[in-house]
């Protein structure tokens, strides 16, 4: 099956209104990254009715990795997905279960292929569609960073333009079983079949916005349902934690549940969690329609079910976001564990002797990370005694985080602090207490080589960080084996005009092109209320009357949750308190100063704070804190997952 097969018909860029049909429509969620859970498709199938089974497979580092199988001659799509299929492609066709899923990655047409063969191989006829038209190479000229300004001097590998829900729902229309799509957005899997089961237009702005608040719930999988959750001690059997379903209704609104008799929570809590997760502005920008989550209102309508109603939506952008890739070089990382006394001075003397053997100019870019471990293993908590910031031991930062963007030039930062030792360094208390060295303790010296000669960052750096092992700190250990360099990739994020992209869509031998529709007419959303543009959101806090550097010191996490990701080369950072009371004093508490000074490891950067009043939520963004992104990051925490955790772990005052 290719693009180009069969007849051509005329192009579709609205689904018919005959299509409309009573809610909700059940879309269930069988994966949130390429490697989840290959069990979760058999189960979302067999533990209770659904009418959609979606998936998402396209994180941004997975395009660069699917571009690297490209290379390598390998499928440039999710291979998972194949399996997947096997186990429950025959039920699906029994009952009438459709399937949308990204896992077509670079080559939608090829995996669309491979399903079709399948079901050939098992007795099964499916009609399998896929989508394209994201692919936008060959460009027609280099492309422009959306977040930097920067034109790109580098060869790109892949351009990939994050198409919307319509195609999805154009081939549901025509009749697909499974619909097969390369790069959409992680919301078009349930924005796409509630178009088609509702026959929304592009007018239907609320619905539609509506229909994203609810993807972006369940795009993640187990996020939802109470994966990574702060509080995740309340969640009863996370070992077996059920996937999401989101039941849809022609309004837009949602209820977030999950199959009965499986693990997990659903409460507002959880989903308010990965409401908060991968975002920037309260305005959820999208090729179908801009989502207020400014405009979002949670409740608990039941054990496990969480009602979503009153998103707000705005016209989409003109443009689409593109996602660009090229190969940005070679690196190599070594990993060595620092133990005991004076780790700042093992610290110097490691990397003294290894740049002795390999001079440190020599590398394009260079990336150190001293990451302390606790001097007693545990987290580390900061001393009562420092009310509102965390507290390093003296003698060493938490983080030597310096990177050498260009030969002979340096950049060092503070990296991760927030839940270093006690500035006191005892344990325990009263009666039996044991007083320890301040800079004692076990730590990670993680060093990172990055160059575009592959032999220069490979056995070259490794084996001589080997070479010192006789010869450098005592009690010198490390984690990693001497290796070669790795490719890496680097994610170039652009945009380009939605007039300008073509999706298709290839289905029983017939392509449809699908060109864009903007909203035509009464704006359905626009004029409908919720806040106005500006600075609203912060108006709605009401203002806190008490003192902000008053309060029982404690770690931040025991009153307030966190969610953290990466958008690219920036981090976002969700904060939000489950009592509604206590929300004044943290929008009052938690500035961007502050954030600073609770987290130094975000330096100088610049940030961005949003209020989410309806979801007594703050949203941080830190741009520039992961770099050229994920791919490319040397960090540790080079997704930011963990930038949350680190915040809660820091002691501030927290009034009664």
């Amino acid at each position: 099956m290719t693009p180009e097969a069969g007849p051509r018909t005329p192009e579709a860029g609205l689904v018919p209104a005959q299509a409309g049909r009573p809610g909700p429509i059940r879309i269930a969620n069988c994966g949130g990254f390429y490697g989840d859970r290959l069990s979760a498709a058999e189960e979302m199938v067999e533990g209770g009715p659904i009418d959609v089974l979606t998936g998402d497979w396209l994180a941004e580092l997975t395009m660069s990795i699917l571009a690297g199988n490209r290379l390598k001659g390998r499928p440039g799509y999710a291979r998972t997905f194949l399996t997947q299929m096997e186990r429950v492609l025959g039920t699906c066709l029994d009952r009438g279960i459709r399937v949308v899923a990204n896992a077509g990655g670079l080559d939608p047409a090829g995996c669309a292929e491979a399903v079709s063969a399948l079901a050939e191989r098992l007795g099964l006829r499916a009609a399998v569609a896929h989508v394209t038209g994201d692919d936008l190479m060959p460009l027609a000229g280099p492309p422009v960073n959306a977040d930097t300004g920067e034109t790109l001097r580098a060869t790109p590998l892949t351009a990939n333009a994050y198409l919307g829900g319509r195609p999805i729902a154009v081939a549901l229309e025509h009749g697909a079983d499974v619909v097969v799509t390369g790069r959409v957005t992680d919301a078009a899997l349930v924005t796409g079949p509630g178009m088609w089961w509702f026959g929304w237009d592009p007018g239907d702005l609320d619905p539609l916005a509506g229909s994203v608040v609810a993807g972006h719930v369940i795009e993640c999988g187990c996020q939802a349902t109470g994966g990574n959750y702060a509080f995740f001690e309340e969640v009863p059997d996370l070992a077996h934690c059920g996937f999401p379903i989101a039941e849809l209704y022609a309004d837009g609104s949602s209820v977030i549940t999950k199959h009965p008799g499986t693990g997990g929570l659903v409460s507002t809590g959880t989903v308010t969690a990965q409401l908060l997760y991968e975002i920037a502005s309260p305005r959820y920008l999208g090729p179908d329609v801009t989502a207020r989550f400014d405009t979002i209102r949670l409740e608990q309508e039941g054990p496990d079910r969480v009602r979503i109603t009153g998103v707000r939506g705005e016209p989409p952008p003109d443009t689409l976001k593109v996602a660009v890739t090229y190969l940005g070089g070679y690196r190599n990382t070594m990993t060595l564990v620092l133990t005991g006394l004076d780790i700042a001075a093992k610290s110097r003397i490691a990397q003294e002797a290894i740049w002795a053997r390999v001079p440190r100019e020599s590398f394009e870019q260079v990336h150190v990370e001293l990451t302390p471990l606790g001097a007693d293993g545990g987290s580390g908590s900061p001393s009562p005694s420092h009310t509102g910031t965390a507290h390093m031991d003296a003698g060493h930062t938490s983080t030597e985080h310096t990177s050498t963007e260009h030969t002979g030039t340096e950049h060092t930062g503070t990296g991760h602090t927030g839940t270093g030792h006690t500035g006191t360094g005892h344990t325990g208390g009263g009666r039996g207490e044991v007083n320890r060295r301040d800079d004692a303790g076990t730590a990670l010296l993680r060093i990172t080589v990055m160059d575009p000669d592959q032999r220069r960052a490979g056995r070259a750096f490794s084996s001589a960080v080997v070479e010192t092992g006789l010869a450098s700190y005592p009690g010198f250990y490390g984690l990693t084996p001497p290796g070669d360099a790795s490719p890496y990739g680097v994610y170039w994020p652009s945009s380009v005009d939605a007039r300008a992209v073509l999706p298709v869509v290839t289905v029983n031998g017939i392509r449809v092109e699908v060109p864009h529709a903007p909203p035509s007419g009464p704006l359905l959303g626009e004029q409908a209320g919720g806040p106005p543009p500006g600075g609203a959101a912060d108006a709605a806090i009401p203002p806190y009357a008490g003192d902000v550097a008053a309060g029982q010191v404690a770690p931040l996490g025991t009153v307030a949750g966190a969610r953290s990701g990466d958008k690219g080369g920036d981090a976002n950072l969700g904060v939000w308190v489950r009592d509604p009371a206590r929300y004044p004093w943290l929008a009052a508490f938690l500035t961007v100063d502050r954030l600073r000074e609770l987290l130094p490891e975000v330096g100088d950067l610049p940030i961005d704070r949003f209020a989410l009043p309806n979801l007594h939520a703050l949203n941080f963004v830190v741009h520039g804190l992961l770099g050229r992104g994920v791919a490319a990051s040397p960090l540790l925490d080079a997704q930011a997952k963990a930038l949350g955790e680190r915040l809660r772990a820091v002691c501030v005052p927290i009034p009664r």
